[in-house]
């Protein structure tokens, strides 16, 4: 049993530290009356400029090239995704149609230029990704060190660190009750003084942020490459983790940390004796058939921010 766990753990920790990120920035988004369903997009903004950023730099950076190019990709997302913002909160569009724009122009865009720079549908494969790793004194912990420990990528540890982080900062610090009040009455938080255009603007960045930062280190750490196929669904599934966690950044965590569970049953179903006769197929659907289940079990109950997707008007009743 303990050498299944330990086959499971780790895998399924790998599979959902992408997903984490990126739902932790749709919480920031959709806390602020912003739906972003442009979250896809966000993650192929970050899995290319992550990929391409460490092609072109790995000879200069060295051993620091992964760390450089997912913050690269998170300032390069942060900026893509300021054109959602633009459309959602200036211009008042349909904050939907806007998201799904925002999908279509970041897989265009990084296909377009990766046929341009490459020759090729795909890029090369990067020589530098990020590489698991036994972390010092807590991996010789018995039954503990092998579980959660050995052999773990520490993408897989942030990742859990910026739940908790975002966690305080949108429950314990004023910038959070104000960003959480745009999202529930704005006109209320306007009339204490609270810019709400800036504050979606800031989530909405935010959230382009940690999509990037999703994005590249899925590239980094799953696929080694871009290509049109390199993000398929994640989006979606940290956008279902985020309404299955309940806009909370905790409750998000362990949704993604669901999905990231079921993405990996394809790999380690081959090691589990009760999974090993199920065909592959059905262990590849798994996670798109579970996030289904989950939002359709969930949705009734979850209540959404009460201003998320109306769009603000200073002065409007």
């Amino acid at each position: 049993m303990l050498d299944v766990l330990q086959s499971i753990i780790p895998i399924a920790l790998f599979y959902s530290a992408p997903l984490i990120f990126t739902a932790l920035g749709g919480v920031f988004s959709e806390r602020s009356g912003v739906v972003n369903i442009g979250l896809e997009g966000l993650m192929v903004m970050g899995a290319f400029v992550g990929i391409v950023f460490n092609l072109a730099f790995v000879d200069v950076l060295g051993a620091a090239t992964p760390w450089v190019s997912v913050l690269v990709a998170m300032v390069v997302s942060a900026v893509f995704s300021s054109i959602h913002a633009v459309a959602s909160v200036s211009f008042r569009a349909d904050q939907v149609v806007s998201g799904v724009a925002i999908n279509f122009l970041a897989l265009g865009l990084g296909v377009f230029l990766t046929k341009q720079w490459y020759g090729k549908g795909q890029t090369d494969m990067v020589s530098r990704p990020f590489y698991s790793t036994d972390i010092p004194f807590l991996a010789d912990i018995p039954i503990i060190g092998p579980l959660l420990f050995q052999k773990i990528y520490l993408t897989s540890y942030i990742a859990i660190i910026a739940a908790i982080v975002a966690w305080y900062v949108l429950y314990k610090t004023p910038f959070g009750l104000r960003l959480r009040s745009v999202g529930e009455h704005p006109m209320a938080a306007d009339t204490n003084g609270i810019n709400v255009y800036t504050m979606r603007y800031i989530a909405v960045i935010i959230s382009g942020a940690l999509g990037g930062l999703g994005g590249s280190v899925f590239a980094l750490t799953i696929a080694l490459n871009f290509s049109q196929s390199t993000i398929v669904g994640q989006g979606f599934m940290s956008l279902a983790a985020v309404i299955f966690g309940k806009w909370h950044p905790l409750g998000a965590m362990g949704a993604a940390l669901f999905f990231g569970f079921a993405q990996s049953l394809s790999v380690i179903g081959a090691g589990v004796p009760f999974l090993a006769d199920v065909p592959k197929i059905y262990l590849t659907i798994a996670p798109y058939l579970l996030t289904i289940l989950a939002l359709a079990g969930f949705i009734g109950r979850a209540e959404a921010p009460k201003a998320n997707g109306q769009p603000y008007i200073k002065g409007s009743r």
